[in-house]
């Protein structure tokens, strides 16, 4: 089988990359295509892939500031040529499942969101924090993005959810339905800890919309340990607001993570996520999660069981939880169980089964 993976872009880190990083496990040599990509910023691994990027990789400035470009995005995915593939498989939050589709060929949606700023932009330019004169220019621009994003959802042959929360957005958005398949979750890497410590431990980028500030404000109030560790460029205004009970690490490396993790009294998960794969990870080092009542965190947290919910973005809500928290009620052994559900090799044959399947249906 000949299959093709596409990608939006190819200059930032985050849980799309984990994905198709396992994808790239299951199919080796399988080609990438994507907008652009920046090798000195994404891992060396990447160096041995066969990556192919569109005009756009040579536009001024893409590599660090992809987002101005937002108009010519659906122009590169729809000129990509991909004749004598079998099966399509597009790693999507942004423009990349606009491709066309040859004849013969099996397009797959691995639907990480329907793209956000096209379908709640106001969310997102207030996260974002733009300007006041991209507010006002931005819409008409939006309007008709919002119109091809459709359209392009009706030439995709089968979409894969990555959660109840974005699934419901997909038909809501597109009108279409989808299975539900979790991203993978590397289960092995993080394991339950004889004891842990008394700190309440953040794994994240430190970006507006992950919410980090109900976080620092929840633990100004307590007064409680809390360890974050991540970079971004949210990071100065949220250490300015910090107080002494709370450090910041940056970025650590996968080991010192696992560590963190697994020593820690509880995870905190502020923000709204499409699925957030820290919680899993948290899980399957065998901790407690604290989240947001909403988006991914309803399929990845058992309130009582796993973890427990705070339902209001506030940091009074988020504080309260952190009150009711009694780590005494979890059991570490039955919360990793739980996170093997999301575990890696259980993602490759839920996704390996369902591309043979789709594959069969459409010959």
């Amino acid at each position: 089988m000949r299959i093709a993976f596409i990608h939006d872009w190819l200059n930032q880190i985050g849980g799309a990359e984990d994905v198709l990083q396992t994808l790239v496990e299951m199919y080796p040599g399988a080609p990438v295509y994507t907008s652009m990509y920046a090798p000195d910023i994404m891992p060396p691994a990447y160096r041995a892939w066969d990556i192919r990027v569109t005009w756009m990789n040579r536009l001024p400035g893409i590599h660090r500031h992809h987002q101005p470009y937002l108009p010519l995005y659906p122009l590169a995915f729809q000129g990509l040529d991909l004749r004598g593939y079998d099966v399509i498989l597009s790693n999507k939050s942004g423009f990349c499942h606009g491709i066309r589709v040859p004849p013969g060929a099996t397009h797959i949606c691995y639907c990480l969101t329907p793209t956000r700023y096209v379908w709640n932009l106001r969310d997102y330019c207030q996260r974002e924090k733009f300007p006041a004169i991209a507010n006002a220019l931005l819409p008409p621009v939006i309007a008709l993005l919002r119109k091809w994003d459709w359209a392009a959802a009706q030439r995709v042959h089968h979409f894969i959810a990555i959660s109840t929360e974005v699934q419901k957005r997909i038909r809501e958005f597109y009108g279409r339905e989808s299975v539900v398949i979790a991203p993978p979750v590397d289960s092995d890497r993080f394991q339950p800890a004889a004891q842990h410590d008394d700190y309440f431990f953040i794994l994240s980028r430190l970006i507006p919309y992950k919410r980090i500030d109900l976080a620092v404000a929840a633990f100004n109030e307590l007064g409680l340990p809390l360890v974050i560790a991540g970079d971004g460029r949210d990071r100065a205004r949220l250490q300015a607001m910090a107080k002494n009970n709370i450090t910041f690490l940056g970025r650590v490396d996968d080991a010192r993570a696992a560590e963190l993790m697994a020593h820690c009294c509880a995870f905190i998960f502020p923000g709204l996520e499409d699925f957030g794969i820290t919680p899993g990870e948290a899980e399957a080092a065998g901790r407690p999660v604290i989240a947001f009542a909403g988006g991914g965190a309803l399929d990845t947290v058992v309130d009582g069981v796993t973890g427990l919910f705070f339902h209001e973005p506030t940091p009074h809500s988020l504080a309260d939880a952190v009150r009711r928290f009694d780590d005494a009620h979890f059991d570490p052994a039955a919360i990793r169980e739980f996170a093997l559900r999301f575990d890696t090799q259980v993602f490759k044959n839920k996704l390996a089964e369902f591309i043979e399947r789709s594959r069969q249906v459409d010959r």
